[in-house]
């Protein structure tokens, strides 16, 4: 073969290869998903030079980024959310709670968190008829602040059925709102999660004044909520090998650490309990 033969032969070989190389690129780079942000510390927060940052933003880039995918983040209160995710104009919704209404239009990642949900209560509110469980709301004067379109358990999702029950609660659209209302006697308490709760009470300077009680209305562990109208069960199956191997490398502790004021256990799925 001639030499002038064997460097054309070897020009269209770099070429072709360029272009394989140029074709990865490019396809990795079309994998972009939504993922669903708002402002919500420590699992979502913004830094002081405008990034995000916090527990499920770090957690959801790490594990798109194991499958060469990068995240979109689109700022909407839950609800919208959770509307979004099930018409297929949002990818990934993040701290979500499995349920059958829910799996309809969802699929669900390893569950990657577990902080109770649980009832804060106003100082006023506390020396009424106390609240052991969230029937005890029936036939009392309590007005119990949730988040619009939140499930908080099952037998929260069941008592919301119920006139008598439904008659207490007022839904909200902003926690940090109600935290306010129950500040000015307009709420007598919330269901919140429970680090966030304590974290947001004492940046507000309500810890004096809001306090959690002995009511545990939730103890599952959340995950990512994946649209079916917009992703494939392959995709999920790749997004939860993703965070099995976020799980044994320690990058899922490293993140969960970053943001946690406690030891961080991947069997408890967060804080280490006493």
């Amino acid at each position: 073969m001639g030499s002038g033969v064997a460097m054309q032969l070897a020009r269209r070989l770099m070429g072709l290869f360029f272009l394989l190389d140029c074709s990865f690129v490019v396809q990795a780079s079309e994998c972009v998903k939504t993922v669903r942000w708002n402002d919500d510390p420590p699992y979502n927060l913004r830094t002081a030079d405008g990034d995000m940052s916090g527990i499920t933003i770090d957690l959801v880039r790490e594990a798109l980024l194991r499958i060469n995918c990068t995240a979109q983040f689109v700022e909407m209160p839950w609800a919208r959310g959770l509307l979004s995710l099930q018409k297929g104009r949002l990818d990934i919704l993040p701290g979500a709670l499995r349920n059958k209404e829910r799996e309809a239009f969802a699929y669900f990642s390893l569950p990657v968190n577990r902080s109770p949900n649980v009832l804060f209560v106003g100082k006023t509110a506390a020396n009424k008829r106390p609240i052991n469980q969230l029937s005890d709301l029936i036939g009392s004067d309590f007005r119990l602040g949730a988040q619009i379109g939140v499930t908080y358990s099952e037998a929260y999702q069941t008592l919301m059925q119920q006139p008598d029950f439904a008659a207490h609660v007022v839904l909200i659209n902003h926690r940090r709102a109600a935290w306010r209302m129950i500040e000015a006697g307009r709420l007598d308490g919330l269901i919140a999660d429970e680090i966030t709760g304590l974290m947001e009470l004492e940046q507000l300077g309500l810890s004096e004044v809001i306090t959690r009680n002995g009511l545990i209305v939730s103890g599952d562990a959340a995950g990512f909520a994946l649209s079916k109208t917009s992703l494939s069960e392959d995709f999920v199956s790749r997004f939860d090998l993703a965070l099995q191997s976020m799980f044994a490398d320690g990058s899922y502790q490293r993140i969960m650490q970053n943001y946690l004021p406690c030891e961080v256990s991947v069997e408890r799925l967060g804080c280490v309990q006493p």
